[in-house]
């Protein structure tokens, strides 16, 4: 599973690292593993060109030292300092010793770095560290400018510069890295959007931090997820692997119906059970389910309902849902119409599975404000309707009422905006919490499955939400190995 800490834990750690070490030791570990990047990075390192952004913290000392070992191995150095009277001293004397050269210092060495970053290879950030805040200021906001018009490489040094590390948010201009090599642990702000279209790959890289057991996030990888998927057992029939009710559709909308079932025809549940006016056209496309017309209460026995896709104004079917005392999935129309106190007040676990619109109404603020800081408001909903949340989007985010590390998934691909979508992933993870797992690890494997499933089914071409439903057998064979 990768990890990610907040800047309080990784300062504490570093803290009680180096009071156990030489001091210079740590940040010698940084830069080896930071030059070592740069140089795979490169063509060639002899006779290249490398820029250094060099901030006043730690981060322009990783930068200095990591080019003075470029510059040993022959690479030509520029350093350009944003503050010359806090740039770190013995890494600006060891690039000198190393034959780098440094731009004068002040307001004019903007100016100055323009022809060198025009002209480089490769342009090290080490603008900001961790502990920046509040986006960059002038000078180095035209810095970035710079860079973003340069062609050369960008490796930012534990994180990109203007990137707010504890929460993912971008609050202005932020250099765009081809690959970010971080120290000791992931930071939010590599994990979450916006600020991970930012870093570029990432590269973590060991320098022996000892760190808490709880994180602030964590992203499930294919053995993670491999040890979660329910597998039948020699005695397993399919009310024992469980069976998901579907209420979804309507006349209007009946395709959302179709869609949510073949999610959870393929979550690994015994059977689905269908309520709702769409009937005939989900037993047309799928006559292995269980359609009934006497609404969810009397529908028969399940072990997890899923309500919302396509139900329009049925707020009567959403309340009776509800009130069921199994797991509950609420999704698109499901959410505009689910009473908060009555989720609340729910004895058995709700999950809810918004998109950033739908988590802006229920928030009452703009679409925009939950994009720009998106694990704020995951936890926010979480905490308003006592409820586990998956907040939809390039990397989706799942967080649980009652604190904890946040589930972080980025498998996804941007194919996977399309129609319909969403109501495959209702439906997938519906099954998923039908067959026993927690609503946070049923989220946390839909998400990873519906994203590694809309990648295989687009395969860089447009694809629609039943080719992705179809294609989540193979996702699971993937992780399965």
């Amino acid at each position: 599973m990768r990890t990610a800490y907040s800047v309080e834990t990784v300062r504490a750690a570093e803290r009680s690292l180096m009071a156990r070490l030489a001091e210079g030791a740590l940040m010698q570990r940084a830069a080896a593993g930071l030059a070592a990047a740069c140089a795979q990075l490169l063509r060639r390192v002899y006779g290249s060109r490398v820029v250094l952004l060099v901030g006043s913290g730690d981060n322009g000392g990783d930068a200095l030292y990591a080019g003075a070992r470029l510059a040993r191995r022959g690479a030509g150095v520029t350093a350009v300092l944003l503050a010359p009277e806090r740039t770190h001293q013995g890494g600006l004397a060891t690039l000198r010793a190393a034959g780098g050269t440094v731009v004068p210092g002040g307001p004019e060495s903007v100016d100055a770095a323009e022809e060198p970053i025009r002209r480089a290879d490769l342009v090290v950030d080490g603008i900001v560290g961790i502990g920046g805040k509040g986006g960059l200021r002038p000078d180095a906001a035209r810095l970035a400018a710079l860079v973003g018009q340069s062609r050369a490489a960008v490796v930012a040094v534990d994180l990109p510069s203007g990137v707010e590390a504890d929460t993912g948010e971008v609050l202005g201009p932020a250099i765009r890295a081809d690959l970010t090599v971080t120290f000791g642990t992931h930071k939010p702000a590599l994990l979450i959007d916006p600020a991970r279209e930012y870093a570029g790959s990432v590269r973590l890289v060991d320098i022996g931090l000892d760190l808490p057991g709880q994180a602030e996030l964590e992203a499930l990888q294919h053995a993670d997820v491999a040890a979660l998927l329910p597998l039948p057992q020699a005695e397993s029939d399919k009310y024992r692997r469980g069976v998901v009710g579907i209420a979804a559709g309507s006349a209007r909308y009946p395709g959302a119906a179709v869609l949510a079932v073949s999610g959870a025809l393929r979550g690994g549940a015994g059977a689905v059970r269908y309520v709702g006016p769409a009937g005939a056209a989900v037993i047309a496309r799928f006559p292995e389910t269980l359609v009934s017309d006497t609404g969810p209460a009397k529908a028969g026995r399940v072990q997890a309902w899923v309500v919302g896709p396509g139900v329009g104004d049925d707020a009567a079917t959403v309340a009776e849902v509800l009130a069921a005392d199994v797991p509950v999935l609420v999704d698109a129309d499901g959410l505009r119409l689910a009473d908060r106190d009555t989720v609340r007040g729910r004895g058995a676990p709700t999950l809810m599975t918004p998109h950033a619109g739908e988590a802006a109404a229920l928030l009452g603020v703009s679409r925009e404000e939950v994009e720009g800081a998106r694990l704020a408001a995951v936890r926010e909903l979480a905490a308003r309707y006592r409820a586990t949340v998956l907040l939809k989007g390039s990397t989706t985010l799942v967080a649980d009422a009652g604190g904890g590390p946040v589930l972080v998934n980025a498998t996804g691909t941007p194919w996977l905006a399309t129609a319909g979508s969403g109501d495959v992933l209702s439906g997938l993870s519906g099954s998923l919490l039908a067959s026993g797992l927690s609503a946070r690890d049923a989220a946390g494997v839909a998400a990873y499955l519906h994203g590694l499933a809309g990648r295989y089914a687009a395969d860089g071409a447009p694809a629609v939400a039943h080719d992705v439903a179809n294609a989540v057998p193979e996702a699971w064979r993937d992780v399965r190995g």
